[in-house]
Formats: C-alpha cells, sequence, structure tokens
C-alpha cells in the first residue's frame, strides 16, 4: 500500500486510524475554512455538502505537498434544523450552542476525502442524529467546569467518547461517524482501490 497521511490535527481521527492498524504521518492542512465554505453557504448548501467540500479542500492542500502519498483530509458539521455551527469561538458561545441543543435532535455530517498528486479520489459523507436530553443552565454549566477547554475544540462542543455522551439520551447512526471520521468507508475504499490488506 502506498504511504498515507491524515490532513487533521484531530486526535480522535488519528487515533481511529491508529487503532484500526494503518501507518500514517499527520501533516495539518492550511485552509481557510470560512473562505473556502463561502460560496456554498452563501448559495444555501447544505452542511454535508459543506463538510464534503472541506474535507476535500483539506486532502488537496495537503497533497499538492506530498503528491506522492495518498492524503485523507476529513471535516465535520453540525445541522440544527436551519442552522449550522461550527466550532464555537469562546465558553460563552459553546455555552449557547449547548443550551439551544438541550432537549432537541441534530445531525452530524462527517465527510472524508483522498487525494494523490493535487486531485480527489474519492469522498464519501455519513449522517448521525444525536438527540439531547433536556439539561438546566445548571447542569450545562457543571459539565462546562468538567471538560474544560475541550468544549471549545469540536463543532457539538462534545466528545462522545468521554464525559459528552452523558448529554445524550438517543444516537442514530454510526459511532465513527460521531467521531468525525466514516471510517468503515474509508477502510472499504483503501482496501478495494489502495492495497489494503487486513
Amino acid at each position: 500500500m502506498i504511504p498515507l497521511i491524515l490532513a487533521s490535527k484531530s486526535q480522535a481521527r488519528a487515533s481511529l486510524l491508529s487503532n484500526a492498524g494503518l501507518s500514517f504521518e499527520t501533516f495539518a492542512a492550511e485552509v481557510d475554512e470560512r473562505a473556502a465554505e463561502q460560496p456554498l453557504v452563501e448559495a444555501g448548501a447544505p452542511p454535508a455538502d459543506i463538510a464534503t467540500l472541506l474535507a476535500e479542500v483539506k486532502a488537496m492542500d495537503v497533497s499538492t505537498r506530498h503528491p506522492d502519498t495518498l492524503v485523507i483530509g476529513a471535516d465535520q458539521t453540525l445541522g440544527f434544523g436551519d442552522k449550522r455551527f461550527n466550532k464555537p469561538e469562546n465558553e460563552d458561545a459553546a455555552r449557547r450552542q449547548l443550551l439551544e441543543l438541550c432537549g432537541q435532535s441534530h445531525q452530524l455530517h462527517s465527510a472524508v476525502a483522498c487525494a494523490k498528486g493535487g486531485e480527489i479520489l474519492w469522498s464519501h459523507v455519513s449522517t448521525a442524529t444525536l438527540t439531547m436530553r433536556p439539561l438546566s443552565p445548571q447542569e450545562i454549566g457543571r459539565y462546562m467546569a468538567r471538560v474544560g477547554d475541550q468544549v471549545r475544540s469540536s463543532v457539538g462542543c462534545y466528545q462522545l467518547e468521554g464525559l459528552g455522551v452523558q448529554l445524550f439520551e438517543q444516537i442514530d447512526g454510526d459511532y465513527f461517524t460521531i467521531l468525525g471520521l466514516p471510517l468503515l468507508p474509508l477502510l472499504g475504499y483503501l482496501r478495494q482501490h489502495q492495497g489494503l490488506e487486513f
């Protein structure tokens, strides 16, 4: 199999690939995500399309600097009704977002793309629906105090693999999608087209 690069700083994504037995290097993409997504946002594109675009842009960015390596790009967007959330800029934004999501269902759209030589070879997007249980402002405050700065490290203000699981009453969808990487479709692509062997 050809060498792999993960175009992401996400420890969760790196752990998923490592736990699946893949060898890879990590190089963060140098992309202005808000600028890249602006045309789609202005056109009213759904969050799943924006996630796919951002995954492809990240893969392409790193691929142009490492043209002989297969680059994996990934991104995740959160859709809530007609709204789309990005990672919160500060603690107050995280608190407002969590309070808005309480007692409601939202969708996480996780996209992955593979590029080589500056060309997108494959991409995929998966969606999971998560229903947060009703929570009081005091409960949100206690949660935020316990997780600290981690609350701003993901688009949903939670890490399902940690304390964030306590926020939910129902989850419909793939666990890997929720963590930000549609791992099973990615592994299938790598086995079928890139020589990955188990």
